[in-house]
């Protein structure tokens, strides 16, 4: 049997982290065994339903690298897919739906009421055969005793979920459905929607819920609950598939940090886990640095360049070897690329600003002086490497008898505007002899 799997939301506003997830599971199953991931958006409710919100979806996949494999050919197709496929869109697939209710109406599993079409449900209970949570035996509610039939054909003519959702799975012949465990009320509908076309449903399985790190449910207003919240404050999407991953599924050994080949490799609905996962912020900015120290040279600059782009920072004024220089005094030190504008901005201007209590502090008449001497020490310097800079400091520290801080504080102020960053002596490197006097000649300007 060929694995087939979908991930179909809804475009309703944003999308959210365990979606996000919902669909990183789907699309490492596929992989995993050799399948096939299909994307289909379901916007059946169109008073609901927004482009802006399609269109976020989209990116939100293809940020997280997350292609699928097949859908309607269109020139206008966007997004990470193979070939040019489009997402399969619910809202232009109506008359297909139209034609299953007709076969339901037909066979007297369905029936007109009040303008609108309802399924007849069975009474008995369902059983569903889970592969992560097991066996579940799903009764009837007090309220569905009453009236168990469910509507597949609303008033206005607009066919609703469970409907569209079995016939999609049916014509697109998914043999999985992996979804949240939020879901599972619907799946007896479903199930019994399967039987009545006489078809065989695919296999279930219910991932845990995401949960805040009290127990609460996440909402669309806790941190972290949005998508966009991470393409935004400079995270690596590697990083954030990585830690997904580990929300409701675990390798057995422990191990952390994995590549996606690792995640392809080792994913499986077996090692699902069945308790509700916590989302841990603070982990994943944690593990994001571990990311970005670890990252191939290329790719750290790609992102980190985006990010000092995003925030009006263009690089492109500066020649290639000093922005990579530049940049790896960064890469050991920032969790999120996000810290990246205000830890190395101060390579990208020429127009330093100070922080105004360390200028108070630091830009003193006392320093005035031992700042000058620093001066004209890294004047009289042929080699302008962080080796001799270093050198040079802590031995005029010594002959004006004070700690080698002294002149560190004021000179990192002068050259940076700031009182943290890179290594002093390694931005002074990067920055070079020119920069360096200039920066020291306005901030002794300043101190009078």
């Amino acid at each position: 049997m060929k694995v087939r799997v979908r991930f179909a939301p809804s475009p309703t506003g944003y999308l959210h982290i365990g979606g996000a997830r919902t669909a990183l599971f789907n699309w490492l199953f596929a992989r995993h065994h050799g399948g096939k991931f299909i994307l289909r958006i379901e916007d059946t409710d169109a008073a609901r339903n927004t482009e802006e919100a399609v269109r976020v979806i989209l990116d939100g996949l293809h940020w997280l690298g997350l292609d699928w494999d097949e859908g309607p050919l269109t020139p206008e197709a966007t997004g990470p897919c193979r070939g040019d496929y489009g997402p399969y869109f619910q809202s232009q697939r109506r008359e297909l739906y139209m034609d299953r209710v007709q076969d339901l109406l037909r066979a007297g599993h369905a029936y007109e009421k009040d303008g609108a079409i309802k399924f007849k449900m069975s009474r008995e209970p369902v059983i569903i055969e889970d592969l992560v949570v097991g066996e579940i035996k799903r009764q009837l509610t007090d309220r569905e005793e009453l009236d168990p039939d469910f509507v597949i054909v609303r008033s206005d003519g607009q066919p609703v979920f469970h409907l569209v959702n079995v016939v999609d799975d049916i014509d697109m012949q998914i043999t999985h459905v992996i979804r949240g465990e939020d879901h599972i009320s619907n799946t007896s509908k479903h199930l019994a929607l399967f039987r009545a076309f006489g078809v065989t449903p695919p296999k279930y399985a219910h991932i845990p819920l995401i949960l805040n790190q009290d127990g609460s449910k996440m909402s669309k207003r806790d941190k972290g609950a949005s998508l966009t919240t991470y393409q935004a404050e400079g995270f690596a999407p590697e990083a954030v598939v990585n830690y997904l991953c580990l929300l409701g599924w675990s390798p057995k050994d422990n191990r952390e940090i994995m590549s996606r080949e690792e995640l392809i490799e080792r994913f499986d609905l077996p090692q699902v886990l069945r308790h509700n996962a916590r989302f841990d912020y603070q982990k994943l900015v944690w593990m994001n640095g571990e990311y970005i120290t670890r990252m191939a040279p290329d790719r750290y600059y790609e992102l980190a360049v985006h990010a000092l782009a995003h925030a009006g920072i263009d690089t492109n004024r500066y020649p290639l070897p000093y922005v990579k220089a530049a940049l790896d005094t960064c890469k050991e030190k920032i969790d999120l690329f996000a810290e990246l504008p205000a830890f190395a901005g101060f390579y990208f201007t020429e127009a330093l600003s100070y922080e105004p209590e360390a200028a108070q502090k630091e830009f003193t008449p006392e320093n005035r002086p031992r700042l000058a001497r620093l001066r004209e020490a890294f004047a009289q310097l042929d080699t302008f490497d962080a080796a001799t800079l270093e050198a040079t400091l802590k031995k005029l520290a010594a002959e004006l008898g004070v700690k080698a801080g002294v002149l560190v504080h004021p000179t990192r102020l002068a050259c940076t505007g700031r009182t943290a960053g890179p290594s002093l002596y390694h931005l002074l490197e990067v920055l070079g002899k020119e920069r360096v006097l200039q920066r020291l000649d306005r901030a002794l300007e300043r101190m009078g």
